[in-house]
């Protein structure tokens, strides 16, 4: 033998190392082998319970999840022969054996439930999964079966059914976005919301997709990372950027921090956003509002000119609770000879204030041809206009106030007579004058006239 050790280690050369030992005429060091650590460490931390048998059946590996699930340690567990007579009711363990060992021959994973004993004399119901192990040879050696409680797995089954149905057929948007808050997952629901695809949206910037809104919302998600999700759903209005223009929708939203499972400590994976468009319900409710506030600002009108001696002053009282919430400004001309206005009442050019009438008895007013009033009188019906970008310019050439960017004009009619034109103005900050906007302001013209008329007819 020391013949042999000499031939060997001379053909390595003087200078190269023995390969069993640290060097030429070392003492042999033995190279650790961490297979069998690496191996145990990987069972053990496994999240579901494992264990593996020979080709005969007897138990091989055993991890920590297993033993927590049936109270059986690895040194109780490994080398037992099946599980029959302390992981299985003997009347169940030839049933047992045979499926899962029936794996080892078997193409694929083979799944099947069994109740196994616990320990302590329990029974627990298991979801398996076995497969076979072939050996270097190729020929079937053994079979390995993972386990986990069946109430476990089915609650992990409604999870994931659950993350399917809410992002293919969910009645709710559904934006998940990292801590970057960019979206990483868009549902169905949501892509339509955005008015967008739903791979084209991932990755991108919510401030591409929304025009205004967007910092609220990008507020609302920094709030959720930092200090978690809010008790109630938030409304949001944001304005969309689309290929037809812009639409403004109202959102209810819902929170959700995300964070690893599978983190010692929580780490943040971003924000789970779910979303319904309440648009057509907020529209609705805030025009319910709106013409409650009306009718009642109307009525209570009604009630304050009832109690005037003057009709002109019951009619400037009308024109006191309109402007609330309406309009910004108010200008009554009255028709003098043909075609003649005669400015009798206004509300303040410069400042809040009540409609007061034109001290003297009123001044004429030069409005120049297609002037909104003047067109008023000619449809005998209302006109709206707006101002634009050069509304300052606008409003002085139409003799009004400065500051007014949108203007309603509408007739005075009693008794089949034109009367004159009722004229409301909005600043720029508040919006143009709508359809309903009109039918309010006619319906208050109406009050105005009848009061006017009525002050004539005595003689004012």
């Amino acid at each position: 033998m020391s013949a042999s050790r000499s031939e060997t280690t001379n053909a390595l050369g003087p200078d190269e190392p023995d390969r069993e030992g640290g060097g030429p005429g070392g003492p042999p060091t033995a190279e650790p082998e961490h297979g069998g650590d690496l191996l145990a460490a990987l069972l053990d931390g496994m999240d579901a319970a494992l264990c593996a048998f020979d080709a005969g059946g007897a138990v091989t590996h055993w991890n920590r999840e297993a033993e927590r699930i049936l109270g059986w340690s690895a040194e109780e567990a490994v080398g037992r022969q099946g599980f029959a007579g302390w992981a299985v009711r003997a009347a169940d363990a030839g049933e047992v054996e045979g499926r899962l060992m029936a794996a080892m021959d078997a193409p694929g994973r083979q799944v099947h439930e069994f109740a196994l004993l616990k320990k302590d004399g329990g029974r627990v119901l298991v979801r398996t999964q076995s497969a076979g192990v072939r050996g270097g040879d190729g020929k079937p050696a053994g079979v390995y079966c993972a386990f986990s409680e069946v109430h476990a797995q089915i609650d992990l089954e409604r999870s994931i059914a659950l993350s399917e149905a809410l992002f293919e057929d969910g009645s709710w948007g559904v934006v998940l976005v990292d801590v970057d808050l960019r979206p990483t997952v868009v549902n169905a629901y949501a892509a339509r919301a955005l008015g967008t695809g739903r791979v084209t949206v991932l990755g991108r910037p919510l401030g591409e997709l929304i025009v205004r809104g967007v910092e609220e919302l990008e507020g609302a998600l920094h709030h959720v990372l930092s200090e978690g999700a809010p008790t109630s759903p938030t409304e949001l209005w944001v304005t969309l950027r689309t290929a037809e223009g812009e639409r403004r929708r109202c959102w209810r939203s819902g929170f959700l921090r995300l964070a690893s499972p599978l983190a010692e400590e929580p780490v943040p994976l971003g924000v789970a956003w779910l979303f319904q468009d309440v648009t057509d319900a907020k529209l609705a409710e805030q025009e319910s509002d709106r013409l409650r506030f009306r009718w009642n600002q109307l009525y209570r009108a009604s009630r304050a000119a009832a109690e005037c001696e003057d009709p002109v002053e019951a009619a400037t009282s009308y024109l006191d609770f309109a402007l609330a919430g309406f309009a910004d400004h108010a200008l009554l001309d009255l028709v003098v000879g043909e075609d003649r206005l005669l400015r009798m009442a206004a509300s303040p050019a410069n400042e809040p204030g009540p409609v007061a009438q034109v001290a003297g008895g009123g001044i004429p007013v030069g409005y120049a041809p297609g002037h909104p009033a003047l067109q008023s009188l000619d449809r005998v019906g209302s006109v709206r206009a707006s101002g634009g970008a050069g509304a300052a310019s606008w409003a002085r050439e139409r003799q009004w106030p400065p500051d007014a960017c949108h203007a309603l004009c509408t007739v005075l009619r009693s008794r089949g007579r034109t009367l004159g034109v009722l004229t409301f103005l909005r600043g720029p900050i508040r919006p143009a004058f709508e359809r309903p906007d009109a039918v309010y302001a006619e319906t208050l013209a109406v009050r105005v006239a009848v009061s006017l008329d009525l002050g004539e007819a005595l003689g004012g």
